[in-house]
């Protein structure tokens, strides 16, 4: 087994990934891949809470703002960037650093994605119409009906998401859900996932002040730049559709405010969950001293090198 380890820096939005993930490859003298779907397109910058420019410039970052809402990036393409990537980073690093908001992202590069049937352009479509004739609250029941367990966990939020697993339920008459952890292709590389977490009210409080801050930082602005575009994908994201709303005239700038904390909460929520079920996740404190952190990444690391001998 290789002696090449991917630490995955993971936990609700808001908690502090990046500047953890700054901390370990800074230690580690290696590169940040970024494995937030959000911070992939370059004319969505505050809303996605990409790092400062101070924060670019502390250790070198991949993967941020390096595409347009204009061209479909999906979460296979990620998997095949980032593998290439790490190949390359690996020739001269024992250690890379991924940072991630989207757990399917970083559970594609470490595991791979599953193997799913082909789906007819035509049902896509017709599923896109339902989005837009019927809204996304359609969607969610569908998915609901056919796979429960998916459902539990994916971001309803994301009709993107939404549409890739009826479109796989429908074409495969199964549950998306049962495609999911069948065998994967082998690393060329170990992984150990870190976790950053904090009471809930901990959580809560600081997306409530990041999306306050947000704001002053002219959110606003930057949703009206992209009000023109809001049907493409890359803006179906919570921070840009309740303000869209805003724009449109339907609710108040107060309501759409107070709608992006509480879906972003409903956020943070699902990505604990999509966490909590995976058991190799080593959980710390976000309190905890840099310190501290890293010493017990160190031990994590020894551990796993002994453990895969």
């Amino acid at each position: 087994m290789s002696n090449k380890v991917l630490i995955a820096v993971v936990g609700p939005t808001a908690i502090g990934k990046t500047a953890l993930g700054i901390l370990l490859a800074q230690h580690f003298d290696t590169d940040v891949i970024s494995a937030d779907s959000r911070q992939f397109f370059k004319e969505m910058e505050i809303g996605t809470a990409v790092p400062s420019p101070d924060e670019l410039k502390a250790v070198k970052h991949h993967f941020i703002q390096h595409k347009s809402i204009y061209e479909p990036y999906s979460v296979g393409d990620f998997e095949k960037d980032a593998l290439s990537l790490l190949d390359t980073l690996f020739q001269e690093k024992d250690v890379v650093v991924m940072v991630g908001g989207s757990g399917l992202y970083v559970d594609a590069v470490i595991h791979g994605l599953d193997d799913f049937p082909e789906v007819d352009p035509e049902l896509r479509q017709s599923l896109n119409a339902a989005l837009q004739e019927k809204g996304l609250e359609y969607l969610q029941q569908e998915l609901k009906l056919r796979d429960p367990e998916y459902y539990n966990k994916v971001d309803l939020d994301n009709p993107h998401r939404l549409i890739r697993a009826l479109e796989v339920c429908i074409t495969a008459n199964r549950p998306y859900s049962t495609f999911l952890s069948q065998n994967k292709p082998e690393r060329p590389f170990k992984h150990l996932y870190i976790g950053l977490e904090a009471p809930r009210e901990v959580i809560y409080e600081r997306i409530n002040t990041r999306v306050d801050i947000m704001m002053e930082s002219g959110l606003l602005d930057e949703a009206k730049t992209l009000h023109v575009h809001k049907n493409l994908n890359a803006l179906q994201t919570v921070g840009y559709k309740e303000l869209f709303e805003y724009l449109d005239g339907h609710c108040s700038l107060e309501v759409a405010v107070s709608e992006i904390k509480k879906n972003t909460r409903r956020f943070a929520k699902r990505q604990l969950t999509w966490l909590r079920k995976n058991e190799s996740v080593f959980w710390v404190d976000h309190t905890t001293d840099s310190d501290q952190i890293l010493k017990k990444t160190k031990q994590q690391l020894n551990e796993l090198n002994h453990a895969q001998r």
